[in-house]
């Protein structure tokens, strides 16, 4: 199937960047959020960031004006997916919002529409059967920060169709980006699953006082040639992000062992939740 318009649900760090990417590589594209702050820092991001690529001769102005005419911001779901034919969900890492999420999209975009989570740790088939297409309901994850990272991993449950994923895979390579594709579902998918052993040290580490999280982070880039430490990436991927996914894996398995670190319990009761706050382990301000 043919992609040409895509709606990216959820103006935050992830949806926005998303969004971008596709309106730059000659996507029609509408990004949704309900929250009237966000959506507003997400048009301010889009005019900034192509103004700043203009301006440093990475775009040309044509091609600037032509992207921001591709692009809507829209404040409800209806606006964004009436003529979608892919929808790539990119909100909060809770199973029941994404659930009713889904739900809804389905009864408003066209039957054609595939509809993509770009959930870090949810499969697919926790979701699928809320719609009346599972078998166009698949992973697409992309990376923060989307704009710069390449890698895309798309994962194809047992419920998924052929086409989605040919489709799903032809939208990441149009937009410039490496994806990988999973033949199974599994918790974490590829990167996040190799990355949670250095992260669950290094919180380990920290918790029973053994160094500094500066000093874990020196350890990491200095002697396994990390370009950035665990605790460094915690703030950029975003602390509330790590404890969400804490809880939700331990609300299913009730195994205290993948309740989230309490480190990270604490950061996310203090508000402390990274760079896009200003504060978490780093100061940002």
């Amino acid at each position: 199937m043919e992609i040409n318009k895509i709606a990216v649900i959820g103006a935050g760090n992830m949806g926005h960047q998303i969004a971008l990417s596709a309106v730059l590589s000659g996507f029609q594209v509408t990004c949704i959020d309900t929250n009237a702050d966000i959506l507003n820092k997400a048009i301010q991001f889009a005019d900034n960031y192509l103004t700043e690529r203009v301006n440093k001769g990475k775009l040309t102005s044509e091609a600037a004006n032509q992207a921001r005419t591709n692009l809507a911001f829209v404040p409800t779901v209806e606006q964004a997916v009436a003529e979608a034919d892919l929808v790539i969900e990119a909100i909060i890492e809770k199973l029941a919002v994404k659930r009713k999420l889904f739900a809804q999209v389905d009864k408003l975009c066209p039957a054609h529409t595939i509809l993509a989570t770009n959930s870090s740790y949810i499969v697919s088939s926790k979701i699928a059967d809320a719609t009346t297409r599972p078998d166009k309901v698949c992973n697409m994850h992309f990376f923060n920060p989307a704009l710069v990272m390449k890698l895309v991993e798309v994962v194809k449950g047992p419920h998924v169709s052929d086409e989605t994923v040919e489709s799903v895979m032809h939208v990441a390579k149009k937009m410039g980006k490496i994806p990988v594709l999973l033949h199974k579902e599994i918790y974490g998918f590829l990167v996040n699953r190799l990355l949670q052993v250095t992260r669950q040290e290094a919180l380990k580490l920290l918790d029973m006082g053994v160094a500094s999280f500066e000093d874990i982070d020196t350890a990491a880039m200095n002697g396994l040639g990390y370009p950035m430490g665990p605790f460094q990436l915690l703030d950029l991927t975003g602390v509330d992000l790590a404890y969400h996914v804490g809880m939700e894996k331990y609300r299913e398995s009730g195994d205290p062992a993948d309740r989230p670190s309490p480190t990270v319990v604490e950061k996310f009761t203090k508000g402390e939740w990274g760079k896009k706050v200003g504060k978490g382990f780093y100061d940002y301000e």
